[in-house]
């Protein structure tokens, strides 16, 4: 009985899901068509576009957990004996209902508080929109409690949560029945408060040992948060408030959007075709498919956001390919992995949107593009350089202009992709929203009713099976605003100006201590939460160098795709052996070369600003 709702809830979820991609991907242009053509303006059509993308936020951070997708750090109990993984697994039972019970009663007291009953978007009180946040980590908590493994631990951990929880659950407890706290409710509040400020620093610490266990990112960040602003003066509804504001931003609309398109051109011909068309137009030189391939993994991390989700869905066919034209099996899986995250660098990258969207204040997205274009280039074609030196093969295809001309032709949808959206976008055509949007559809009506490479309800299902990685990310988004808020409020950019100031007097040091940190930050954290948390810290710090904004972006981004690629503990180095089923220490020794090169272009673009600065 319990399997099936379970199974009727799962269908509900994706059906809604499903429902606000339709309208996601439709209303922007239903806009552009009213405002553009007709000149008729559409009243609340935005604010109604960002609250979707909120009820779509929280409905995919649901199934993401239901399919225990959230992203993690790779956690150290995977390689424990089994006592220390029971232990890790009895305090992750505890520590995550703790957490999701704290976020559920600090987003519930500001349901009541957070809209008027007047605030309506197409008659629609946007306090039952915002309704969705606490009943999503309601659920989520239900989840992880329920669960018959650790069921007890599960328990105390929601008993803990409640107890931290004594400020938030006064507030409910008033606006529901308009009762004072009562006096143990007071005073546990007032012991947490005050055990937060004394033991913060430890509690931190604790919170990040939780990570490597493998407690969610999102999870650990939202601890972190909420244990910052107890320590602060128990502000924890602020946390909510900040999900609410970047959920409800328009620039964060289009990251689920292209992340969608990117699995549907993935799970297609897409692929083949693109590798058709540069074998007939590259294949007649050496290392005519080692362009191929790293054209290709670009092209794909472009619109997916995610290497991890480019080096599974192409790493098997690239590496066919590559290996029938003579080269070695390690190398060409080494070639693919390092190309897989240079997509982060050219548009529509979903890290610079991120990056624009949160340093709004000194960096604007459409600059970060630009800037980005030649360190880009320079590292696609270090990869291309450095893959044709290990190239023996002597073999080559001759060119033929009928075999090219049929294999643009066979690509010409997927070829003008993204031609049609870097020219609608940059000529200001579209908004970024906009160009997200056309994109899905784009890719949407090639899949199905151009190519025929998958019925309607297989594409349909092709989206459902994107909502993990989507949801995973928006809820690291919501997560990490709160963190970033709190950093900022707390003047800490301010205080570690200072403090490098005072040890640091050259530029050049600061720059080369600044890779290094962000290279660790890159192994650690994804790059989205990595972006919100620590980006605005390093901004005012390289301003007071005088630093460029764009070409801080770019290292910063620069040392993201690399920290990916870094031992021991680099994500896509985790995904390629599972990708390629080849154990840890290969993967390892074949990245070294390609790592070693991509640090060197790094070190270049750091210390040579034109490459950033050219095209501004």
């Amino acid at each position: 009985m319990a399997g099936k709702a379970a199974a009727f809830f799962e269908k509900i979820e994706n059906l809604l899901c499903v429902f606000f991609v339709f309208l996601l991907s439709t209303l922007p242009f239903i806009q552009l068509i009213a405002e553009r053509i007709f000149h008729v303006p559409l009243l609340h059509i935005d604010t109604a576009m960002v609250n979707i993308v909120f009820l779509f936020a929280c409905f995919t951070a649901i199934i993401t957990w239901r399919s225990h997708k959230h992203i993690c750090i790779a956690a150290i109990d995977e390689f424990a004996p089994s006592p220390i993984k029971k232990a890790a697994d009895i305090l992750k039972s505890v520590i995550i209902p703790l957490v999701l019970t704290a976020l559920f009663f600090s987003a519930f007291s500001e349901f009541f508080a957070v809209f008027s009953p007047d605030d309506t978007v197409w008659g629609i009180p946007l306090r039952y929109v915002f309704a969705l946040l606490p009943l999503s980590y309601a659920v989520m908590l239900f989840i992880s409690v329920v669960k018959k493994k650790n069921f007890l631990f599960s328990l105390i951990g929601f008993v803990l949560g409640c107890a931290v929880s004594a400020g938030p659950l006064s507030g409910v407890l008033y606006y529901l029945f308009g009762m004072e706290a009562p006096a143990a409710l007071s005073a546990l509040d007032t012991f947490w408060l005050a055990f937060s400020a004394d033991f913060f620093p430890a509690l931190v610490i604790l919170i990040i040992v939780f990570a490597f266990l493998g407690v969610p990112l999102f999870v650990v960040i939202s601890a972190v948060s909420y244990v910052a602003f107890s320590q602060g003066g128990g502000y924890v509804e602020m946390l909510s408030l900040e999900a609410y504001g970047i959920l409800t931003d328009k620039s964060i609309a289009a990251i689920p959007l292209f992340t969608m398109a990117g699995y549907i051109l993935s799970k297609g011909s897409a692929g083949n075709r693109l590798i058709e068309v540069f074998k007939a137009c590259f294949g007649w030189f050496k290392g005519g498919f080692i362009v191929a391939a790293v054209v290709v993994t670009t092209f794909f991390t472009t619109f997916t956001g995610v290497s991890g989700v480019t080096i599974l869905a192409l790493g098997s066919l690239l590496t066919i390919v590559l290996g029938g034209s003579g080269y070695s099996k390690q190398k060409s899986e080494s070639l693919i992995t390092a190309s897989g995250a240079l997509g982060l660098l050219f548009p529509p990258s979903l890290a610079i949107i991120m990056y624009g969207t949160t340093n709004y204040f000194s960096v604007d997205v459409f600059e970060l593009f630009r800037g980005a274009v030649i360190p880009g280039c320079i590292l696609a074609v270090s990869m291309i350089a450095l893959g044709i030196f290990f190239d023996k093969d002597t073999q080559r295809i001759p060119f033929s202009p009928i075999s090219a001309l049929k294999a643009l032709k066979h690509a010409a949808f997927e070829l003008l992709l993204p031609i049609f959206i870097i020219a609608g976008y940059f000529s200001g055509f579209f908004s970024l929203f906009q160009a997200a949007s056309f994109a899905l559809l784009y890719t949407f009506c090639v899949g199905v009713w151009i190519r025929k490479d998958y019925s309607v309800k297989q594409a349909l299902g092709i989206i459902i099976e994107s909502l993990p990685v989507t949801g995973g990310v928006l809820a690291i988004f919501g997560a990490a605003r709160g963190l970033s808020y709190y950093l900022l409020d707390a003047n800490i950019p301010a205080l570690l100006s200072d403090f490098v100031l005072t040890f640091v007097s050259s530029k050049y040091l600061f720059l080369l201590l600044l890779n290094c940190v962000l290279i660790i930050v890159g192994c650690l954290m994804d790059v989205y939460s990595a972006i919100l948390i620590v980006s605005p810290l390093i901004i005012p710090l390289a301003e007071s160098f005088g630093i460029h904004p764009v070409h801080t972006g770019i290292i910063f981004l620069m040392n993201m795709q690399l920290g990916f690629l870094t031992p021991p503990v680099g994500m896509d180095l985790f995904i390629a052996s599972y990708a390629f089923d080849t154990p840890m220490i290969k993967v390892i020794k074949g990245i070294l070369p390609f790592l070693l090169v991509q640090f060197i272009v790094l070190m270049l673009v750091t210390y040579i600003p034109f490459f950033t600065t050219a095209l501004l």
